[in-house]
C-alpha cells in the first residue's frame, strides 16, 4: 500500500477541526443531530458549527460561512438542501479544507449526475476529496468522532463497516449496539463520486484498532482498484462482503437506487473468492461473521471436532461442517484416549463425541477442556440439547470456563445450545460477553467455517504472475485491419490468425470461395471435413444454419456448401458472405469455452467452463479478474462442475490439464496486450489425454 493513502485519508477519520455546514437549533434537522453526536460522543477537536444566521447552537458560537472560520478545518460536513451544495463545496475548497462529508441526497442516485460532477470537480481542482453524497456520515472509534445522525450509541471495537446504502447502515449501526458488536468505524459511502471502499479500505489496513472489515456493496464502479486494495487488505485481516443485486430484478433495483451499475453478480462472486474476501449471504451471517472473527485466534491446525448430548444435533453439525469446508478428526484412537473419561460407556467417543443426554455441567466441562489440552485438536464445536436432568443454573457459568480455557490455549471453540427460555437468556447473556453462542447449528459452524476459509484463503495465494509469449504486433495488424474496413469483429480466418498468433493449437482449415475450391481444400486436409459460413454479417454461425460437420466425401461437401450457402442467405439476405471455410473434423474429445472480456465494473477478466452448445444452458463457468498466474488458472478450472470429466471418468484418461491452463493464460495475454481487443470467446476448445493437447475450433473475437 502507498503510505500517501493513507496519509491522504487518515483526516477522514481522524480530524483535529470539524465544520458542520447546516447546522442547526432545530431539534428535527440532521444538521442539529449531527452536531449534537458529535459532542455527545467525546471528540476532542475543534468543532465549528455554520448556518446562515450564524446563530449560536448547542452552546457554540456559530458562523454563517466557512470561511469566516479562522482557523484550519481538516473536515466538512455538510446537510443543506442539494441546491446549496455547490457553493457550500466552492467555499470549502477556498478555505483548504482537507476533506468534505456531503450527507445531502439528491445527487446521481436521482439522475443529477452532472451536478454531482461539477462539485467533484471543484474539489478535486483545491485537492480536497469528498465522502458522498447520500450518505450519513461516519464514525471513528479512534478520534471517538459519531459525525452521523444515528438515534443509537455506537460501541467502540474492532469491526470496521463500509456501506454503501445510508438507510441499512442506519439500521446496522442499531443492531451491532443490540448485537454488542464493537466498531473501529462505520462510513456510508453513498454515491462514491470520489471517495470509494478501496480508498477506505486503504486507511483501515494499518489500523490496529480493526480486526474485520465489512463491505455492504451495490454496485463497483472502479472494479480494478478495488482488487487491487483487497488483495492487501485480507493478506493482513478478514474482509467479509454483503452484496445486493444477485437476481435480475435485484440488480436493477441497486442500479436505480445507487445510479451506479450492479453488474454480474457471477463475476463479483468469483473474483472476491480470487481476492480471499468471504462473501455473506445476509446480514445477520455477516455479523455473525464479524464478531466470531474479531475475537477468534487463528486455528493451530484443521482437526476439528464436535462434543455433543444429542445424536441428532450432532448429525446435523456434521451435515454443517462438510458445507462449510471443516475437517472432523477421524483417529479413533486418539479421540477415545482424550474423550474416554468425560464419555459413559453408552456413549461414543467417535466424532462426533457423544457424552449423552444424561451429561451434567461437570461432564461437559471435563469433555470441553480435553481438546483445548490435546495437541492433536485444533478447534471445537460444542453442542447441547436442553435436558430436565442437566443442572440448567451450571450452564453459563460452564461455557464461560470452557470459553477461557480454549481462549488460554488459542484455539478457536463455538457453541450451539438449543432450549426454551432459560436457554434463551444464557445465549443473550453469554452473546454480551463476546463468547460464540447461538441457538442454531449452522449459525455456530458457519462462523467456524468462515474463520478456517479466510486462512486458507491466505495461505493458498499465489502471487505469481504469468504471461504467454504471444506475437502482439501481428495480432494487432489483424485487428487495425479489421477496424479499417469498419467492423468491430473479426472474421474466421482473422479470428484463427490470431490464435495461431498466440500459438494456441487451431485445427487445419482454408478459406474456400467456390465448390470447386472446397473440394480441393476437403482433399488436402483429409477427410472428414466441417464446413463453416464466413460472414461479416453473421457472428452465431449455427443459429444461421451455417455449419455443417463431419463430412465423409467429396458428394457431402458439394451438399453442404450449396446448404450452407442458400441457409445464411435466408437467414439474412443482405448478409456479405466472404467465403466457405473448410477445417478438419476432430475427433471428440471434453469442450470446454476459455474467453476473456474488459468488464464494465472490474477491468479485464477471463472465463473458462464448460463450453460447446450447452454452454448458455449448462453455465458450468467462473471468471478471474487479470492478471494472474497458474495456480490461479488451475484454481479457477478446479470451481467449475465440470472438471472431473477432465481427471478422467469411467476408464478415460487424463485430459490435458497443463494444455488447459496454457491456453487460459494465453488468452489473458491476449486482452492484456492488445487493447483493441474488447471481447474473446473460443468455443469450444476440444481437450484430449495428456500430451494431446487441445485444439481451439471457433474463435470469437470483438473489437474497438
Amino acid at each position: 500500500m502507498n503510505n500517501n493513502t493513507y496519509e491522504s485519508i487518515r483526516y477522514l477519520f481522524e480530524p483535529r477541526s470539524l465544520a458542520v455546514i447546516g447546522a442547526s437549533r432545530d431539534e428535527s434537522k440532521i444538521g442539529h443531530t449531527i452536531l449534537k453526536n458529535i459532542l455527545s460522543g467525546g471528540y476532542q477537536g475543534k468543532v465549528y458549527p455554520v448556518n446562515t444566521h450564524g446563530e449560536e447552537v448547542l452552546n457554540l458560537k456559530s458562523y454563517r460561512s466557512v470561511l469566516e472560520i479562522d482557523a484550519s478545518v481538516d473536515v466538512a460536513s455538510i446537510a443543506i438542501p442539494a441546491q446549496f451544495v455547490r457553493e457550500a463545496v466552492q467555499e470549502c475548497a477556498e478555505k483548504g479544507v482537507k476533506h468534505v462529508q456531503i450527507i445531502s441526497s439528491g445527487f446521481s442516485e436521482v439522475g443529477k449526475i452532472e451536478e454531482e460532477r461539477e462539485i467533484v470537480s471543484i474539489a478535486q481542482s483545491r485537492g480536497m476529496r469528498i465522502l458522498g453524497p447520500n450518505i450519513f456520515g461516519l464514525y471513528s472509534s479512534v478520534s471517538s468522532l459519531n459525525s452521523t445522525f444515528s438515534a443509537t450509541g455506537i460501541l467502540p471495537g474492532h469491526v470496521a463497516i463500509l456501506t454503501q446504502s445510508g438507510a441499512l447502515g442506519i439500521a446496522m449501526i442499531g443492531k451491532t449496539a443490540v448485537d454488542r458488536i464493537g466498531l473501529s468505524t462505520i462510513v456510508s459511502i453513498g454515491n462514491k463520486s470520489d471517495i470509494d471502499e478501496a480508498d477506505l479500505i486503504a486507511y483501515l489496513i494499518p489500523q490496529k484498532q480493526t480486526k474485520v472489515i465489512l463491505m455492504y456493496i451495490e454496485g463497483v464502479k472502479e472494479g480494478e482498484k478495488l482488487i487491487q486494495i483487497l488483495e492487501k487488505a485480507t493478506r493482513e485481516k478478514p474482509v467479509i462482503a454483503i452484496k445486493s443485486g444477485r437476481s435480475k430484478r435485484g440488480a436493477m433495483a441497486a442500479a436505480s437506487h445507487t445510479g451506479s451499475l450492479a453488474g454480474s453478480d457471477e463475476i463479483f462472486n468469483a473474483i472476491m473468492r480470487q481476492c480471499g474476501v468471504l462473501r455473506a449471504e445476509s446480514i445477520e451471517e455477516a455479523f455473525n461473521w464479524c464478531k466470531f472473527l474479531a475475537a477468534s485466534p487463528k486455528p493451530p491446525g484443521s482437526n476439528g471436532v464436535i462434543v455433543t448430548n444429542g445424536g441428532g444435533i450432532g448429525v446435523m453439525a456434521t451435515d454443517a461442517c462438510e458445507k462449510y469446508g471443516i475437517e472432523l478428526y477421524d483417529d479413533q484412537v486418539i479421540l477415545k484416549d482424550v474423550f474416554e473419561p468425560a464419555t459413559p460407556s453408552f456413549g461414543s467417543t467417535k466424532n462426533p463425541v457423544d457424552i449423552t443426554g444424561g451429561a451434567k455441567s461437570d461432564d461437559y466441562k471435563l469433555a470441553l477442556s480435553a481438546p483445548s489440552q490435546s495437541t492433536h485438536l485444533d478447534a471445537t464445536i460444542a453442542l447441547y440439547c436442553e435436558t430436565a436432568t442437566f443442572d440448567s443454573e451450571n450452564l453459563t457459568p460452564m461455557i464461560r470456563e470452557t470459553y477461557e480455557k480454549h481462549r488460554a490455549a488459542g484455539k478457536p471453540i463455538t457453541y450451539a445450545i438449543v432450549g426454551g427460555a432459560a436457554v434463551a437468556e444464557t445465549i443473550k447473556a453469554l452473546r454480551e460477553e463476546n463468547i460464540p453462542v447461538y441457538s442454531d447449528v449452522y449459525e455456530a459452524v458457519s462462523c467456524l467455517g468462515a474463520l478456517y476459509q479466510y486462512h486458507r484463503n491466505v495461505a493458498e495465494r499465489s502471487d505469481i504472475i504469468a504471461e504467454a509469449k504471444i506475437d502482439v504486433e501481428t495480432i494487432n495488424k489483424i485487428v487495425a485491419g479489421s477496424l479499417g474496413e469498419g467492423r468491430n469483429f473479426l472474421l474466421a480466418d482473422e479470428g484463427a490468425a490470431v490464435m495461431k498468433a498466440a500459438g494456441i493449437s487451431i485445427p487445419a482449415s482454408r478459406i474456400a470461395q467456390s465448390i470447386d475450391d472446397a473440394l480441393s481444400f476437403s482433399e488436402e486436409i483429409g477427410y472428414p471435413v466441417v464446413l463453416k459460413i464466413v460472414s461479416r454479417d453473421i457472428l452465431h454461425k449455427s443459429d444461421a444454419g451455417g455449419v455443417a460437420l463431419d463430412l465423409e466425401n467429396k458428394e457431402e461437401v458439394i451438399d453442404a456448401y450449396e446448404a450452407i450457402i442458400h441457409n445464411c442467405k435466408a437467414y439474412n439476405p443482405n448478409a456479405a458472405i466472404d467465403g466457405i471455410e473448410v477445417s478438419e473434423m476432430l475427433q471428440p474429445g471434453i469442450e470446454l469455452i476459455i474467453g476473456a472480456r474488459r468488464d464494465p465494473s472490474f477491468g479485464p477478466i477471463v472465463m473458462c467452463g464448460l463450453g460447446g452448445i450447452y454452454v448458455e444452458v449448462m453455465k458450468d463457468v467462473t471468471f478471474r479478474a487479470l492478471p494472474f498466474g497458474q495456480e490461479e488458472a488451475l484454481s479457477m478450472l478446479k470451481e467449475i462442475r465440470s472438471y472431473p470429466l477432465l481427471l478422467g471418468v469411467r476408464g478415460e484418461e487424463k485430459k490435458d490439464i497443463n494444455g488447459v491452463l496454457e491456453t487460459i493464460i494465453k488468452v489473458g495475454t491476449i486482452l492484456g496486450r492488445c487493447a483493441s481487443i474488447t471481447d474473446i470467446e473460443i468455443n469450444p476448445i476440444v481437450v484430449y489425454e495428456q500430451q494431446k493437447g487441445i485444439k481451439a475450433l471457433d474463435a470469437r473475437i470483438l473489437i474497438r
